[in-house]
């Protein structure tokens, strides 16, 4: 019989959740990876509720989240960033508005070989995201604390992410410097953004929406995938 552990992320006035144990939290996490597509070995399992309890840590002072119990943060923050990696290539890729650092860290951590930066211009969320790049041993993360429209980088990302960060029409007004032609803006929505694809409608791009199921999460999310640059 597994162990039984108190959860390693409670917060003032939440209801943890009573005997979850790291076994169970690990199950819950791979399984749901599998759902959708995605192959988690143990230690990247365990990476990824380091990272989470790392959130968590963190949140108390510096408001990463507003996700309060375990299991649907695992749902929330974990299996919806993971999400995104059917739908991604492994050339650099720049996680704007990280915040947090989702979906950033969650890629990085699955994809040790990829580089990848997180912008954000709060400079209390990029000394969390500097800290969990240190304590997690991230060599492949770079974090960036300034204004995505501001910033220059010496060579272009190929793959551009958010959640929750901004309507499409401003992500591609914010990040038209860095759209290559080879580029790709891969943007994490909940319902199907109707009103924001009718507005950048007359622009000259492809423009994908795919709809995914997160396991553990009853609501809707739909993945905006936008290429055709300089065409």
């Amino acid at each position: 019989m597994a162990t039984r552990l108190r959860p390693r992320f409670s917060l003032p006035g939440d209801e943890p959740v009573s005997g979850y144990s790291m076994t169970a939290r690990i199950e819950q996490l791979t399984s749901g990876a599998a759902q959708l597509g995605i192959t988690l070995d143990d230690a990247t399992a365990s990476k990824l509720l380091d990272y989470l309890d790392l959130l968590y840590k963190w949140n108390r002072a510096y408001n990463l989240t507003a996700i309060r119990n375990e299991k649907e943060a695992i749902a929330l923050q974990l299996l919806d960033s993971l999400s995104t990696l059917p739908f991604i290539g492994e050339g650099p890729l720049l996680d704007i508005g990280s915040g947090g650092g989702l979906p950033g860290i969650p890629i990085a951590i699955c994809r040790p070989g990829q580089e990848v930066t997180l912008l954000d211009s709060n400079s209390k969320k990029t000394r969390f995201l500097n800290q969990a790049r240190l304590e997690l041993g991230l060599d492949n993360v770079h974090v960036v604390n300034a204004r995505i429209e501001e910033w220059q980088p010496e060579t272009p990302p190929e793959i551009i992410t958010s959640r929750a960060f901004a309507s499409l029409g401003q992500m591609l007004d914010w990040c038209t410097h860095l759209l290559t032609p080879g580029a790709r803006l891969v943007a994490m929505k909940g319902q199907y953004p109707q009103q924001e694809l009718d507005e950048i409608s007359k622009r000259n791009l492809a423009v994908e929406v795919r709809q995914v199921s997160i396991p553990g999460l009853d609501a809707q999310r739909h993945i905006v995938i936008i290429h055709g640059f300089g065409m």
